[in-house]
């Protein structure tokens, strides 16, 4: 069997292939790469702590033009999100350790970032969704021996 080879996947709320999975508590995404269930990755998303930071990130990623960029923070990791063009952004990635981006249309990310409002609950089969990422990040070699 050949490896996935991707190179810039795109995501559209109208998509007729399912691509969302859905939102973990966590705010990650997963996502079903180009609607493959067999290639799920697990997209870092916004996370704040007040409505005032959030509004303000809506703000920031509403307010991007063509070349720039803005940084998802978060406490372990950080992911950018670039304005390829209007209506065209992209989410850096992995696959198989080869770097990629994931392309949305703004309505898309938008709504994925919407998600951060500290109101937001995700749905209940999402709670699984977090208990994998756990799996994932148990089984990791946190460090390694010389």
């Amino acid at each position: 069997m050949a490896a996935l080879f991707c190179l810039s996947p795109r995501y559209r709320l109208d998509d007729e292939l399912p691509w969302l999975q859905g939102i973990d508590p966590s705010r990650h995404y997963w996502l079903s790469v180009n609607g493959d269930r067999n290639v799920t990755i697990a997209i870092p998303g916004l996370v704040v702590s007040s409505i005032t930071e959030w509004k303000r990130a809506i703000q920031q990623f509403r307010s991007l033009q063509p070349g720039k960029q803005m940084t998802v923070n978060r406490i372990a990791s950080a992911s950018t999100i670039h304005c390829v063009s209007l209506n065209c952004y992209a989410v850096e990635g992995e696959i198989n350790g080869a770097p990629i981006w994931h392309l949305f249309d703004q309505e898309t990310l938008d709504s994925l970032l919407m998600t951060a409002h500290p109101d937001w609950q995700c749905a209940p089969s999402d709670i699984d969704l977090g208990r994998r990422l756990l799996l994932r990040s148990l089984a990791q070699t946190a460090a390694t021996k010389k």
